[in-house]
């Protein structure tokens, strides 16, 4: 078998014998293996066209979005609440892992939780999802929301990631079941050191890199170290990763839910889109929008017996 459809049901759905019926209509010499009782599937196939001589074959792109619409269609994926993702079944396990961490890897922006403390989350919130939908350009955002940041202490961050950080069900699974196999895994962020140090630390990477609020005197001046971290930044951090550890393109995933995530996804073997903004959803070769953090272990094809868990 060529390629897997993997079929993750959100917290709220199961998935059934009627899901794996239909799905398995639509793609030739379906073989199901159960990763996770009524949670996650993988159905393993050969593309037809790829065995028909009279027909040329799809591009993968194209081949592995057409696949994964026909699935969801068959089983009315949405409505159901299950994620549906379509993938060559060659080298699924990846050994570099590469996350975003606002409404990635944690539920919340930092950057409007510390203008909260300011009265200005609103108004900050305004800009982040602006910017996070690709409608304005991420680093002149950044230092526009930084600026009203001005005069607030560092010493809040603490209470912040205590008081307002959820991580996001199933990250501390996946960082610590790929570390587990072998990979390396980084904290990728257009956010602040001073969010993503302990963060990564309470999730389990082996590095973290963001930006770097300028502080005096025990105080936010309202400015941001340059270069900033944004698109082309995490970009990069993958591209440096994968060659410093000798890795191919396909070794690696990435994740996230923002514009200046993009290039990072379209660089990795699978970029996933993760509760994503829609234009993001849309660009990225794979989307989770119910399921949480297991699903990139599914999608890697882990079965539950081999998760790490807490």
């Amino acid at each position: 078998m060529t390629h897997v459809a993997t079929l993750i049901a959100g917290p709220a759905a199961r998935i059934e014998a009627s899901h794996l019926d239909r799905a398995s209509a639509v793609l030739p010499d379906a073989v199901i293996r159960t990763l996770s009782d009524g949670v996650a599937v993988d159905i393993a196939f050969t593309p037809g066209a790829l065995e028909d001589p009279n027909v040329a074959p799809l591009g993968e792109a194209v081949l592995v979005s057409d696949y994964r619409n026909a699935v969801a269609d068959a089983i009315g994926a949405d409505a159901a609440g299950i994620d549906v993702v379509v993938q060559s079944a060659a080298g699924r396990r990846k050994r570099l892992f590469l996350a975003d961490m606002d409404s990635t890897m944690i539920g919340q922006e930092c950057i409007d939780e510390l203008a909260d403390y300011v009265g200005l989350k609103a108004q900050v919130s305004a800009i982040t999802e602006r910017a996070m939908r690709g409608e304005l350009p991420f680093e002149p955002a950044l230092r526009e929301r930084v600026a009203l940041l001005a005069g607030l202490s560092e010493t809040i961050v603490p209470e912040i990631i205590a008081e307002r950080i959820v991580l996001t069900p199933g990250g501390r699974a996946l960082v610590r079941t790929m570390r587990a196999n072998g990979a390396h895994t980084c904290l990728v962020s257009g956010g602040f050191t001073l969010f993503t140090g302990p963060i990564s630390e309470m999730i389990g990477f082996h590095e973290h890199r963001s930006n770097t609020l300028l502080v005096e005197d025990g105080r936010l001046v309202g400015r941001v170290a340059e270069p900033i971290v944004g698109r082309a930044a995490k970009y990069a951090a993958l591209v440096e990763l994968r060659e410093r550890l000798g890795l191919t393109e396909d070794q690696t995933l990435a994740v996230g839910d923002g514009a200046n995530d993009l290039a990072m996804l379209g660089e990795a073997g699978l970029g996933v889109a993760y509760h994503a903004k829609p234009a993001v959803a849309e660009a990225a070769a794979a989307r989770i929008d119910h399921a949480d953090l297991h699903a990139l272990l599914y999608l890697q094809g882990y079965a539950d017996d081999e998760i790490v868990r807490d």
